[in-house]
């Protein structure tokens, strides 16, 4: 899971991600709201934790930019701002949580895998499938019929990127950006490269066909 962390206080903001990547999600950060806006509109996020005080960007006002654009990426306000007012726009701008600082740790996890799950994300015991294809999202591993996948670690982020968007057409650049990251040092054909991979994990099930080529577009997991 990819999270996005827009937060103008550099402690915080470091907690909130070592937070985050203890619990193994993968972490972007960003420190004003203009720079958290591009990040969300370049890269596909699963959560967005976002400040409302920021700035060059304020919180409200990337939050409606983003929702007025057509991003749906599930977004929780962490702020200092704890009117009734503030939360209710917040929400009403488009945000699916809000939680005030200082929070617990547990009950910030405990939203982020709430929101997760309502979007789609994870599954209530961590386990997401499709067809004879299961991932365990706490072992970070893979299984066709209870056979394991052995799957290195970018064979099954791309994997589960699939099966988050089962039976949709995905771009080679949308899977790059997902699994890979905009800042990575290597190109879009390595997405070629780990789909070849992963047909093969696949072969010995007769389910490397699920994963179907969509000629001069991208790729799409379909039965």
């Amino acid at each position: 899971m990819r999270v996005l962390v827009v937060e103008d206080d550099l402690p915080l903001r470091r907690i909130i991600s070592t937070i985050l990547e203890e619990e193994e999600y993968e972490v972007d950060q960003a420190e004003n709201g203009e720079e958290g806006y591009l990040m969300a509109s370049l890269c596909e996020y699963d959560l967005i934790t976002l400040d409302i005080m920021l700035p060059k960007m304020d919180g409200f006002s990337l939050m409606r930019k983003l929702r007025s654009e057509g991003y749906q990426t599930p977004t929780l306000f962490l702020t200092a701002k704890d009117r009734i007012e503030d939360r209710v726009k917040g929400l009403d701008y488009g945000a699916d949580d809000y939680i005030v600082k200082p929070f617990a740790t547990e009950e910030f996890l405990a939203r982020v895998r709430s929101l997760l799950r309502r979007s789609g994300k994870i599954g209530l015991e961590g386990k997401i499938t499709y067809g004879p294809i299961l991932l365990d999202t706490n072992q970070h591993e893979g299984f066709i019929n209870n056979d394991g996948l052995k799957l290195t670690i970018k064979e099954y982020e791309l994997l589960f990127y699939l099966i988050q968007n089962k039976e949709q057409i995905l771009t080679r650049e949308q899977i790059f950006q997902r699994v890979w990251g905009i800042e990575s040092e290597t190109t879009d054909a390595i997405v070629d490269l780990y789909i070849h991979y992963l047909r093969k994990k696949l072969a010995p099930f007769d389910s490397e066909r699920l994963i179907r080529t969509v000629r001069g577009v991208g790729y799409m997991l379909k039965e």
